[in-house]
């Protein structure tokens, strides 16, 4: 089995922390977005991971290209870098790792997270994973028919045809077949009106072709868009690890006089003193907390914070703040006093 991972850019909703970190390497419960996703999709699949490609942007640098390297050795797999010079569309972008587009291959959007509690079945021509939405309005749905194929893609219903929204993530069980629709998009400049190559022109020319598309239901869809659904996708996050018995804080960390209300999560050689921390409050390693109150929060790495009292709010790497707030984002190395 190969995934491929399209990355995008580094984020501009969730800046300040993407002007320095993509987006995908934001932490969630201590660990980047993209690597809790490659163990969600490994979750779901028996079959063993081969090779994980990451399409990245070239300016990402060295570091970037080491640490999804480190990701997908974790999940037992060998790590490729594809770059996507050019933005021209999500079929572009997937036909940027066209070397992995061959036998059983996920596809799998690096901006969104999910819970599922079914096995993916590759005998399937190819799965869809969806979620049930309120507004489907605001997506691409998928239709079915009675028996639970998928006859439609519909982007942005503005009238009501299906609440099943697609989340991003896709199977096939022919990389090959793939392969030579998206190929044939771009060989054929069939592209929407911004010049961009969509993946779901590919998916109905398959449809059209014979290939059956059925749709994997996930249980909660966790979105990290920008910084208030980062933060949210965090607290579920956090509270998923604690129900599954997950040890969420190091051996290392250093308290005194402190009130911890989990779930939490604390990293290597945190030291935190007179504090209240959590509920839903993710710490990074070697950061201080004196004389605070923290709660529904991220911090990140190296962070100094001092009679501090804040929630719903993230902090970057090499912060240095003391205050009040109910709502921020500050980004790395900074000072807020």
């Amino acid at each position: 089995m190969n995934i491929i991972i399209p990355m995008a850019g580094r984020g501009t909703r969730l800046r300040p922390h993407t002007l320095t970190v993509p987006k995908p390497l934001m932490p969630i419960a201590g660990k980047p977005i993209v690597r809790r996703l490659v163990e969600d999709i490994a979750k779901v699949c028996d079959d063993q991971l081969d090779k994980i490609a990451f399409i990245i942007d070239r300016d990402f640098g060295p570091q970037v290209e080491e640490d999804l390297i480190k990701i997908s050795e974790a999940a037992g797999a060998e790590g490729i870098i594809c770059y996507q010079d050019d933005k021209f569309g999500t079929a572009h972008a997937v036909l940027c790792a066209k070397e992995l587009l061959e036998g059983n291959v996920i596809v799998a959007f690096a901006d969104t997270l999910f819970k599922a509690d079914f096995k993916l079945d590759t005998s399937q021509d190819g799965i869809i994973w969806v979620q049930q939405v309120e507004d489907p309005s605001a997506f691409g749905v998928v239709k079915l028919d009675d028996d639970r194929v998928i006859t439609d893609f519909i982007e942005k219903p503005q009238t009501f045809v299906s609440d099943l929204a697609i989340i991003g993530i896709y199977f096939f069980k022919s990389g090959e077949t793939l392969h030579s629709e998206l190929q044939y998009l771009v060989d054929n400049k069939i592209h929407d009106a911004k010049g961009e190559y969509q993946l779901t022109v590919a998916l109905e020319n398959m449809k059209k072709k014979g290939t059956k598309f059925v749709p994997g239901q996930v249980t909660e869809w966790l979105d990290c868009g920008n910084k208030d659904a980062t933060v949210f996708t965090n607290m579920r996050y956090l509270e998923y690890l604690k129900d599954h018995d997950h040890n969420l804080i190091s051996e290392s960390f250093k308290q005194k006089n402190c009130v911890i209300i989990p779930p939490v999560y604390i990293g290597d050689n945190v030291e935190i003193e007179n504090s209240v921390i959590g509920p839903y409050t993710s710490i990074g390693a070697n950061t201080i907390i004196k004389s605070s109150i923290v709660k529904n929060s991220i911090i990140q790495t190296n962070t100094k914070i001092n009679n501090a009292n804040f929630k719903n709010s993230i902090l970057g790497n090499f912060v240095t703040f003391e205050g009040k707030s109910d709502d921020f984002s500050i980004g790395d190395y900074n000072s807020f006093q």
